[in-house]
């Protein structure tokens, strides 16, 4: 008999054992030691082979799901087919978080420049996929809105099928502006800062322009759908308002999935706010907001969804669920999406124009009128993996997780500061924590959400499995 390898955690009510393969089930302290002494009774062999855990010889169907699934949890990157394009920096608000560096909205020489936009178009154009993900950012994309049209015009011609989305304060949006984001094909995504208050005192100050942009959220909301509208509040864990406010103040608008952000540590936000390491705090409320989430769909006709918790749970559900870019194993820079700046500069992520603007280090990978320099970032690619990191070997949570270099760049001015020291990785061990504490719970409130949010008809309780 031979046993996949098992990494344990200690939880509420037992200990938490996984395999490389994500793999899970709960035990206690004797399994544990009889685990850990090559002592393990029939009872123990039975329930790893049963479960999966365990295989006769290599070429048994045991052992073969076991490789499917270890497979199907790393990342490949494919073909490029996701831009990020910063058609400008210049923006008609001057939120205090700001973490992209923004001009002020007259500012001069923060556009593209006719070449760079035909660079920009040429860069497309060279692209071998036939499927595209366009979103536009800032500033704020709208005030480049010609570029914007020159962009999906020509994409529309290039590509079989392809979808923009406009990253957009939807402060103050033109006649054309709405026109352009009503076609089908083009998305909003916006901020709405927990509620009414929150958003006024983060981001629009006046009352005035706090009307006019909840005003044209409705509009966006009841011209184009539901379905098209997406809108993200970002938190200062020095002013956290009620989970319940934010839940009433989104589900209002019918917005339904709700991507709970702490202030990054990036842009403006470095010097003005405590985002460097406020893992504690932030564990704490989000946590708190999930109990909320979870009162709320019990009772409610429509189910509400925090993004990224739910996306991490399909991750520890699924052995194939990486659709989200900082969440990914390993999660190589410049590969399956790239960042194309103001100036036509080229990054491999969004942060790393970010952390690059502030003077930190220069992540920048060539510039879009000459071509992309992968090789700079050659080294950091080696380390973007958790799969035989010292640090990661031994965590449960391994196999659900990720790495963020760039994170840790800009925290820590360094890549291998112990992890458990390391903001991302102590707010990802919290939500792991998390959900393995829902998914062993019996309480029918939980179950519900958690069938709501794994996507199935309702909770299987066999996928808690529990050997004592």
């Amino acid at each position: 008999m031979n046993i996949f390898p098992l990494k344990f955690r200690a939880v509420d009510d037992g200990i938490l054992f996984a395999d490389d393969a994500g793999g899970f089930f709960k035990s206690d302290s004797s399994f544990l030691h009889r685990y850990v002494s090559s002592q393990l009774d029939v009872s123990d062999t039975q329930f790893l082979v049963r479960n999966g855990h365990a295989f006769e010889t290599a070429d048994d169907l045991a052992y073969t799901a076991f490789s499917y699934r270890w497979a199907h949890r790393l990342y490949q990157p494919g073909t490029l087919d996701y831009v990020i394009l910063v058609p400008t920096l210049r923006c008609n608000l001057a939120c205090g978080y700001c973490q992209v560096s923004r001009v002020n909205e007259d500012t001069p020489g923060f556009d593209w420049t006719p070449e760079v936009l035909q660079s920009v178009l040429e860069f497309l154009g060279s692209l071998s996929t036939r499927t595209l993900k366009v979103e536009f950012q800032g500033g704020e994309p709208l005030l480049a809105l010609d570029a914007l049209i020159r962009v999906r015009d020509f994409c529309r011609d290039h590509f079989d099928k392809v979808e923009f989305v406009v990253c957009t304060n939807l402060q103050t949006v033109s006649d054309e502006a709405w026109a352009f984001l009503a076609d089908d094909d083009t998305f909003i995504s916006t901020s709405l800062d927990a509620n009414k208050a929150t958003h006024q005192h983060q981001r629009t100050v006046s009352e005035l322009k706090n009307e006019e942009f909840f005003g044209n959220l409705q509009r966006a909301i009841k011209e184009f759908g539901i379905q098209k509208v997406s809108a993200l509040p970002t938190i200062d864990v020095r002013a956290l308002s009620e989970p319940v406010s934010i839940i009433d103040t989104f589900t209002g608008y019918g917005l339904n999935s709700i991507y709970l952000r702490p202030v990054n540590y990036q842009g403006f936000a470095r010097k003005r706010f405590n985002a460097k390491s406020a893992s504690g705090e932030w564990n704490a409320y989000h946590s708190a907001f999930i109990d909320a989430l979870i009162a709320y769909n019990w009772k409610a006709d429509t189910p509400v969804e925090e993004y990224y918790f739910v996306h991490c749970l399909r991750r520890v559900l699924r052995s194939d669920h990486h659709g989200h870019a900082d969440l990914r194993n390993p999660n190589i820079l410049g590969k399956s999406y790239i960042v194309i700046d103001h100036d036509g500069t080229l990054y491999p992520t969004d942060e790393a124009r970010m952390l690059t603007r502030v003077g930190q280090l220069d992540l920048s990978i060539g510039d879009v009128r000459s071509r992309l320099e992968l090789a700079k970032i050659e080294d950091l690619n080696a380390e973007a993996l958790n799969t035989f990191h010292p640090d990661c070997v031994h965590c449960p949570y391994q196999a659900y997780c990720g790495v963020d270099l760039v994170d840790d760049l800009s925290r820590y001015g360094r890549i291998d500061i112990p992890k458990h020291l390391t903001d991302f990785c102590q707010r990802h061990t919290y939500i792991f924590d998390k959900i393995f504490k829902l998914v062993f719970s019996e309480d029918p409130k939980v179950r519900k959400s958690l069938a709501i949010w794994s996507g199935a008809p309702e909770f299987d309780p066999g996928i808690a499995k529990v050997h004592l």
